[in-house]
């Protein structure tokens, strides 16, 4: 199904969309957020800014992307 279709179908709201959807492959995340602060160099934060614009998210929402790319991946376990 082409995305259009599927978007008509949820726009127009007269049929259940869940039957197009995987979701298999849906992860419960917790609603509780801790806040941590990082100290980025300048040079590191312009990167950022830039990918960030170029994928059309906010900085932090790249670097939590990121972030669980690694962790999904078991980049940082022990």
């Amino acid at each position: 199904m082409k995305a259009s279709e599927f978007d008509k179908k949820f726009d127009d709201n007269k049929e259940d969309i869940l039957q197009y959807l995987d979701l298999s492959k849906i992860k419960k995340h917790s609603p509780a957020h801790k806040r941590v602060n990082v100290d980025f160099p300048p040079w590191m934060v312009q990167g950022l800014d830039k990918e960030a614009g170029r994928v059309g998210v906010t900085r932090q929402a790249l670097i939590k992307m990121w972030l669980a790319e690694k962790l999904d991946t078991g980049h940082f376990t022990s």
